[in-house]
């Protein structure tokens, strides 16, 4: 078919070279935001008169008419075309006539690809922040459910000391709150329109950006028309923010794949976020958890991808940035499809209290409890550790916990030690002391869980 800039051509395009080049099996996903683009540029060539109100009606109508028939699956989406934009310009034109071929004045491909970028990534934040909401909510929700469910805090996969569930939840609450409010940031740094920019140099149409900007939902217009096509860093910013948040699903997902070992047994997976063997019958294999935690790479690599394109390019626009698309719609599918799998994961998990406790009171997870004790009884902290390390030692050699010793074992490594030191060192008094801002103490939980309601209800 005839390209949109052929008249200086002589001679058609390769076919080899036009697949090469096309970008219309990938950027078709854009038409909305394309038609939306244009709708609001058609309505502004109106108000300055560029265009007569007629036309631009006319224009109005037949993309409108576009949109219905894209949304309700009439379009022939068969190749063909070099881009959405070719796309939608050459149907609209076969719909209303002549006057179609108006639409494209005063603006480039290259201003229009940019906005419509920008559109779409937009729609894509406020759907991955709506969905890290749904996830908050349920962290929440869990959260109160496990207020008291005490299980063993790890350091290098070691047992260290004894929290709860809820603890270890809010750990996680607050990661994805802080992905949430990246995005928020990301957002508000890119809403700025690039249309008007042109191919690199404005244009000498009358245009009123700012309209056209206000009509799309902008704060306000990019300054300069060279930046205005030939960045992508809020692209990048949007792809490095959703590489975060792959990571910290996937160091939750670690968490529960191995939480659900039998040698943890602290969960158990649903049956319908789990899947079988072909050969061992007794399998019951999380998949989901750890297809989440390789599908972290697909992310990393599109924002490593994007990075790497966009390093040497000079201004303005480069035929390179159209490689700025495949990686990144790719990222954002993979991140919505984790986002939501990884939630109805979790909110069927069934949660072993019994085997969490059980797995607390082993371990030496009270030892800095006994240490503590010593230190308010008068002793200095190095030297109450000396003498919890060697108690420790002790138990050891003898497969005992520290609970199990009588007051004369304990005399053997300090005579300062008395009946209390066995209420002081039960797994609940060691979590229900710890209410610092930030720990696990009941208190301190719930003063937790009430700021982050707070949070949901101020932030949905």
């Amino acid at each position: 078919m005839a390209q949109l800039w052929g008249g200086r051509f002589t001679k058609e395009t390769v076919q080899e070279v036009f697949d090469f080049n096309q970008s219309f099996s990938f950027d078709k996903r854009l038409l909305k935001h394309d038609i939306q683009g244009s709708i609001a540029h058609v309505r502004m060539l109106a108000k300055q008169k560029i265009i007569s109100e007629n036309d631009a009606a006319l224009i109005k109508g037949g993309l409108e008419s576009i949109n219905d028939d894209a949304a309700g699956g009439k379009l022939d989406f068969s190749d063909g075309y070099e881009d959405v934009h070719s796309f939608v310009e050459a149907l609209l034109i076969k719909r209303i006539g002549d006057v179609g071929k108006k639409l494209h004045t005063g603006r480039s491909r290259n201003d229009q690809v940019a906005l419509d970028m920008r559109l779409y990534t937009r729609d894509e934040i406020d759907e991955i922040s709506s969905l890290l909401y749904e996830l908050l909510a349920l962290i929440v929700s869990l959260m109160k459910q496990h207020k008291t469910t005490v299980m063993p805090g790890f350091t290098h996969l070691q047992k260290a000391q004894p929290v709860t569930l809820a603890h270890h939840l809010g750990a996680y609450f607050e990661m994805f709150r802080r992905d949430r409010m990246r995005l928020a940031d990301i957002r508000k740094r890119m809403n700025l329109c690039p249309l008007g920019s042109g191919a690199l140099a404005g244009t000498t149409y009358p245009l009123d950006r700012a309209y056209t900007a206000s009509l799309l939902g902008f704060d306000g217009v990019m300054t300069n028309s060279m930046d205005g096509v030939s960045d992508r860093d809020y692209l990048i910013e949007f792809l490095d923010a959703m590489a975060i948040i792959m990571m910290h699903l996937s160091r939750f997902c670690e968490e529960m794949i191995t939480w659900n070992s039998d040698e943890y047994r602290f969960i158990e997976m649903d049956d319908g976020y789990s899947t079988g063997s072909s050969i061992m019958p007794q399998k019951k294999n999380p998949d989901v958890a750890e297809l989440i935690r390789g599908k972290c790479g697909r992310v990393y690599g599109a924002l490593t991808g994007l990075l790497t394109t966009m390093k040497s390019l000079p201004l303005a626009y480069n035929k390179d940035m159209q490689e700025d698309k495949e990686g990144a719609f790719m990222a954002m599918d993979t991140t919505a499809v984790c986002l939501r799998l990884f939630t109805g994961m979790l909110a069927t998990v069934h949660v072993n209290e019994k085997r969490m406790r059980d797995s607390a009171s082993h371990g030496f997870t009270n030892a800095t409890d006994v240490a503590d004790y010593l230190v308010k009884k008068g002793v200095f902290f190095r030297d109450a550790h000396r003498i919890v390390g060697e108690l420790v030692l002790y138990c050891i050699e003898e497969k005992k916990g520290l609970g199990d010793l009588t007051l004369d074992e304990f005399a053997k490594f300090s005579d300062i030690i008395e009946n209390d030191i066995y209420e002081a060192i039960d797994l609940d008094t060691c979590v229900r002391e710890r209410n610092t801002v930030g720990a696990p103490g009941i208190e301190a939980i719930e003063e937790a869980i009430g700021s982050y309601e707070l949070y949901l209800k101020e932030g949905r």
